[in-house]
């Protein structure tokens, strides 16, 4: 563990160092657009945090390959190299296109080649744990179709989520959370190995998120881009391939007992067909509906828009960063209630915790304007919008003459048209930084 949390800390670090200078980088290389009408920033904002991103991966794979434990999974592996191959050339494409907004098919076209690098250096699915039927192996054929699949769905997933500061790596952090937990009991608790890689691909991912994360909090001095969003989105697809498809389950041993027994202890082989995709269950919900939206109205499903759900979040009047934190809740509470389930399939309390922190989501998304105050012993600890408002004595205010005149107000613009959505008052000051 000390070693994936070294490797953690080391990306997470270069990631953070290298996001300032990237930015003034990209400030002098123009990777700054103008503001669209789907955006919700009020100014330019420089792109190509993908660089820094991709600069952590490299930092995080090479401090690995030089550790005792963890060396072990470059010299049993061809993975790791595989992920760096294919994370090269699709965060290559992401850059041309933070630079020269490119053709969305060539993107696309980009994506699968992507993924079919890394399938041709070994990181593919090679098998599939049924529940009922066992494992079925995969020609080489399907396996190579399923693989590009999930690569392709989870970075466009990832991407389309990406219209808010900070959403897009707050959430994908929290899923390579969940998912380093679940690869790392696999990995540990059973002894097996080729869950290791996975495991790695995990941490770097979290040092990634979160080294950027800092620069990329509302309000944003740089934006990861598509260099960084279909970066991270390959990087959590490639661990849920290396999981799924490489670990054989009858290595566990679980298939002894009663057959009540084994069900319930066979749950680890099965969690990897769902965690998966309740990693990504978000934005995966967020990339169907938009296609389903626009191919309605008659456009193309890659024509951009303002239907996202974070849009529709700032739209019934929650802020910028309410509207980031209760994505962020949601992502966490499918990614761990999975995680829980696989844990312990047979407790019922898991099953009621879930539904009780949905009941608390819910509540929130119908409570728009709900500011929480917080108590007088805490006020010191918290920001000044959380605190009491203190009421003035009446002696104290002071009369307005006879020749004053009241100064007119501003009144306050809701909705997506101001800086943070309902709690806007004003723009942002646009002095250069």
């Amino acid at each position: 563990m000390r070693e994936y949390l070294l490797t953690l800390c080391i990306t997470a670090a270069v990631t953070y160092l290298l996001t300032g200078p990237v930015r003034k980088f990209a400030i002098v290389a123009g990777a700054m657009p103008e503001i669209r009408a789907r955006d919700v920033h009020r100014e330019p904002t420089p792109r190509l945090g993908g660089i820094a991103m991709f600069f952590g991966l490299c930092a995080g794979l090479l401090v690995a390959d030089h550790l005792t434990n963890l060396n072990e999974v470059f010299d049993k592996s061809n993975e790791p190299r595989a992920l760096l191959s294919g994370a090269a050339l699709i965060w290559l494409i992401g850059v041309l296109d933070d630079k020269f907004e490119i053709d969305a098919l060539i993107k696309l076209g980009g994506q699968m080649i992507a993924a079919g690098v890394m399938v041709m250096q070994g990181l593919t699915i090679l098998w599939l744990p049924i529940p009922g039927v066992g494992n079925v192996a995969l020609t080489q054929w399907q396996g190579t179709l399923l693989t590009v699949a999930l690569v392709v769905i989870t970075i466009n997933a990832v991407n389309f989520v990406d219209g808010l500061d900070g959403l897009a790596s707050g959430m994908v952090c929290i899923a390579a959370t969940a998912f380093f937990l679940y690869a790392y009991r696999i990995w540990y608790s059973y002894g097996i190995e080729a869950a290791a890689p996975a495991t790695l691909f995990s941490a770097i991912l979290m040092g990634m998120c979160l080294g950027f994360l800092p620069h990329n909090m509302h309000p944003a001095r740089i934006f990861m881009g598509d260099s960084g969003s279909m970066l991270i989105g390959l990087v959590l697809a490639a661990g849920a391939i290396s999981i799924t498809g490489q670990v054989d389950p009858d290595v566990m041993n679980l298939f002894s007992g009663s057959e009540r027994e084994t069900v319930h202890q066979t749950v680890p082989v099965y969690i990897p067909l769902l965690l998966p995709l309740t990693i990504i269950a978000i934005p995966a919900a967020d990339l169907i509906l938009a296609i389903v939206r626009r191919t309605w109205r008659g456009q193309s499903p890659f024509a951009a828009d303002r239907g996202h759900l974070h849009h529709r979040l700032l739209e019934i009047g929650h802020s910028h960063s309410r509207a980031v934190l209760i994505m962020y809740f949601w992502s966490a509470l499918i990614a761990f209630g999975a995680l829980a389930y696989s844990v312990n399939s047979a407790s019922m309390w898991i099953v009621l915790g879930v539904v009780f922190l949905s009941a608390i989501g819910l509540g929130l998304l119908l409570l728009p304007r709900f500011t929480p105050r917080a108590p007088r012993w805490a006020e010191a600890f918290v920001p000044p919008r959380y605190r009491r408002r203190k009421v003035l004595p009446a002696a104290s205010a002071t009369p307005a003459g006879e020749g004053d005149e009241e100064e007119p107000r501003t009144p306050v613009t809701v909705g997506v048209s101001g800086v943070n959505g309902a709690t806007a008052v004003g723009p942002r000051s646009r002095a250069a930084r």
